[in-house]
């Protein structure tokens, strides 16, 4: 298990690319719209681990919430699994708080789940396991 990003909840989506162009010093190596949950992502390689931009692509779309409620910032950090079934279960098992029963299809060619932030000290936890896998 390794963490493969950090996801950064942006209000302006366009903005952050170019602030986080200038931090990391390179350019934006992928974008995708996730439909199911209203977000666009944009995505910076950091070393073995990436940078997730998260925009809202409307008001009803949870990272539209978020950033109406939190802010902009930390929305979660996603650990690379290599069975993200076994780490579900094994999460349930030790009594953690899953917010999906089945991982869904995420960005970046991944399957994803989360962790209820309650029970990781206030983070969100996303699982994700590659479809190349």
């Amino acid at each position: 298990m390794h963490i493969d990003h950090i996801g950064i909840a942006v209000k302006d989506l366009e903005a952050a690319i170019k602030t986080y162009e200038a931090i990391l010093n390179t350019t934006c190596d992928k974008r995708e719209i996730v439909i199911s949950e209203k977000v666009e992502t944009a995505f910076f390689q950091t070393g073995e681990s990436k940078v997730e931009l998260l925009g809202a692509t409307g008001p009803d779309s949870v990272i539209a919430k978020y950033v109406d409620k939190k802010g902009e910032g930390l929305h979660h950090v996603a650990f690379e699994v290599d069975d993200i079934f076994k780490e579900l279960q094994r999460l349930r098992d030790e009594g953690f708080t899953v917010l999906n029963e089945q991982p869904k299809n995420g960005a970046d060619n991944k399957l994803v789940a989360f962790v209820h932030p309650k029970d990781n000290c206030g983070v969100l936890v996303e699982l994700c396991q590659s479809l190349n896998n």
